[in-house]
């Protein structure tokens, strides 16, 4: 039993619908197992723009800072056309805090093996991980003036417009996540698969270099680089062989865009941001699925709440050391799935569609079901 402080921002679109089913089955968490969760809210994205005038503010940051954890939505709006932009929340919250490594788990569950595109026999025993660095590369290159070499910007010229973006890593920032991905590895399966495009840029050739050193550190991993074109297409051919995939920012952002189409739906999988700060019961860490607000279909009860739901058992486990309380939730999760309970993202025929708020309620019920059978 412990006493946790969480922070929750809900942010736009189906953000605070999905967010609202993560924290019902942490508060049947909380209950189940004596635990107490202090949830503070706070706005960001459009939502704050619109209320305080900022993508994140400063109030808000300070409440994350002394929190054991923080629970994200989405941020993002079809709609929004104003100079600030909504993404600069995640953006501060990671550079600020310093949550340089994002971690994606892709394990697409039996009961589901069918709702992918892919073919069943390719995907069957597909259980890997993408450790993505979240604060260097081309994300960044607008928010450091000093850097060497242009920062982003999009100029006129006597050719017209042309944009420019700057891919910055050093070497210290290559290591630090190369490090994170073979740790991981080392509770896994123990093998890393490094990838770049070493044949074109500079920073990847600079990658290759300091991963093929860092190996030598781990000689009881298995590792290999490839090249990220290559990488997309073994993820569909052959994604059982994967273990810890490592890459930088843009790559690992696109990579598990596609690899979220092996679980079945981008409404499937969670997401962990950790950087080096511990609290007292874990890693500091900003939570999220990995989906993003959807505006289409906010507000309708469409939103499949699982990839919020899952963040949260990731929440308890690295976070606040909760491992038996986060393996409830994953085993309700599964257990739904095999009931044939679906969302309108993973239909398929015969199975039973419920809403939002309908399948994070059969969630918590049988989280509720398996910590009573657990603590009897």
């Amino acid at each position: 039993m412990g006493t946790y402080s969480i922070a929750v921002l809900p942010g736009d679109g189906i953000g605070p619908e999905v967010i609202e089913q993560a924290v019902r089955v942490l508060n049947v968490i909380a209950q189940a197992y004596g635990h107490t969760f202090h949830f503070q809210h706070g706005l960001v994205g459009l939502a704050a723009i619109e209320a305080e005038g900022k993508a994140i503010s400063e109030e808000t940051l300070a409440t994350c800072q002394k929190s054991d954890a923080i629970l994200f939505g989405a941020v993002g709006s079809a709609q929004h056309g104003a100079t600030v932009k909504p993404e600069e929340a995640l953006f501060r919250l990671r550079k600020g805090l310093q949550f340089f490594a994002n971690l994606r788990p892709v394990r697409p569950l039996d009961a589901m093996l069918d709702a992918s595109s892919i073919k069943a026999d390719i995907l069957r025993g597909t259980d890997l991980i993408v450790v993505r660095e979240l604060t260097g590369g081309l994300y960044y290159g607008h928010l450091e003036p000093n850097v060497p070499g242009k920062p982003s910007e999009i100029r006129e010229t006597e050719r017209g417009y042309e944009a420019i973006d700057t891919l910055l890593y050093s070497e210290e920032e290559i290591e630090r996540i190369l490090r994170v991905a073979f740790d991981t590895a080392r509770e896994r399966r123990k093998k890393v698969t490094s990838v770049d495009k070493a044949n074109v840029l500079s920073s990847s050739v600079l990658w290759r270099r300091i991963a093929e050193r860092v190996a030598k550190d781990y000689p009881d991993v298995t590792f290999e680089n490839l090249l990220v074109d290559a990488c997309a297409m073994h993820l569909i051919r052959q994604p059982a062989s994967f273990d810890v995939i490592v890459t930088e920012n843009l790559f690992g952002d696109i990579l598990t865009d596609e690899a979220s189409m092996l679980a079945g739906s981008m409404g499937m999988l969670p997401s962990a941001s950790l950087g080096t700060r511990r609290t007292a019961h874990g890693l500091f860490g900003l939570y999220e699925p990995i989906h993003g607000s959807a505006p289409d279909i906010a507000g309708q009860n469409k939103a499949n709440p699982i990839a919020a739901i899952l963040t949260a058992a990731m929440l308890l486990r690295h976070s606040l050391g909760l491992k038996e309380e986060a393996a409830a939730i994953e085993a309700a999760v599964e257990q739904c799935i095999e009931a044939g309970y679906r969302t309108v993202d993973l239909r398929e025929e015969g199975k039973e569609i419920l809403g939002t708020r309908e399948m994070g309620q059969r969630i918590a019920e049988r989280v509720a079901a398996l910590a009573g059978n657990k603590l009897s």
